[in-house]
């Protein structure tokens, strides 16, 4: 029997923020996510406690582009000269050619703050790039891996269950759930960050994640969750605020719509923390500042989109 360990990749130099995870098998290893750059490290060092030689981690996987959770795979690549990376066709496109991916980031981020969040990001060979289809296995070392496309978060999302464990590598596909706020409970709310969030198809994953049967969640955003319907449920009363919050925009001039949209992001997670009896303290809402920014602007996105067809 092998081992799994959930790493704190430390985003941002914050604690269980965002995790990526090594699942090791008769001294041979997979990484599912990579966080940034900065983050590589930790990752090694994780696997050198485990037996887990850079030249025996087989595969790299990421759940989407994004880059606190792909942002780092090249350097985990360089690192580990076997490993090859099974990525979304999507996802494996701006890996390899960064460039797109890299102005966007820093257009929403600014270049100090990306910098700071991400460091440097380099091309993929495409050579060490597997794409993996939707509803495609991967066996290893007694895994069975089926990769789900799970669209809503982003277009380029899939989520990875694997059998022999029952549980799901959910990326952002089921939400975002904190598991050391202020009052000792966590809860989980959806991230609709930009740029292609589509709440339909978010609610439409969900379902998928369900439809497997697992017992687990492991989330990036962090680590295991159980209860898995109530979690959905939660996830879905929040997705449909996101979505009342939209057509309200209708009504909102274009220069107050990011501060409107804010109110409505910040409205949507207290409402999901009563839910859980969570009461968010002035430590709680400065972890989550940055979250209610990016969904809200996310949200603001999703309108203007629609607006703009």
């Amino acid at each position: 029997m092998g081992t799994f360990i959930t790493i704190d990749t430390e985003y941002s130099d914050l604690k269980q923020v965002a995790s990526a995870y090594l699942i090791e098998e008769e001294g041979h290893g997979i990484v599912v996510e990579t966080n940034t750059t900065h983050a590589i490290p930790k990752i090694l060092s994780v696997m050198d406690n485990q037996n887990v030689s850079p030249s025996n981690l087989d595969y790299i996987i990421v759940t989407h582009v994004h880059l606190d959770h792909a942002g780092g795979a090249w350097a985990l690549l360089e690192s580990c000269p076997n490993a090859v990376l099974l990525a979304h066709p999507k996802t494996a496109k701006h890996l390899i050619d960064p460039s797109l991916l890299i102005k966007s980031a820093t257009a929403v981020y600014g270049k100090e703050n990306f910098q700071k969040l991400y460091g440097e990001i380099k091309p993929i060979p495409k050579e060490r790039v597997r794409v993996m289809e939707d509803g495609e296995f991967l066996d290893w070392k007694g895994h069975s891996f089926e990769f789900i496309y799970t669209k809503g978060h982003a277009n380029h999302h899939f989520c990875i269950y694997d059998k022999k464990i029952n549980g799901v590598f959910t990326g952002d596909s089921f939400g975002i759930s904190y598991p050391h706020l202020e009052n000792g409970k966590s809860f989980i709310f959806p991230t609709t960050t930009p740029t292609d969030f589509d709440a339909k198809e978010a609610i439409h994953s969900i379902d998928l994640i369900l439809g497997t049967g697992a017992s687990v969640c492991y989330l990036t955003h962090f680590g295991v969750i159980q209860n898995l319907k109530q979690c959905a449920e939660d996830l879905k009363i929040g997705l449909h605020l996101c979505q009342n919050a939209i057509l309200e925009l209708k009504q909102v001039p274009k220069e107050n719509r990011l501060s409107f949209m804010e109110k409505q992001v910040e409205l949507m997670i207290k409402n999901l923390a009563n839910r859980n009896a969570v009461i968010l303290t002035e430590k709680d809402w400065s972890l989550l500042r940055l979250d209610v920014n990016l969904n809200a602007q996310g949200l603001v996105y999703a309108f203007e989109r629609n607006e703009n067809k």
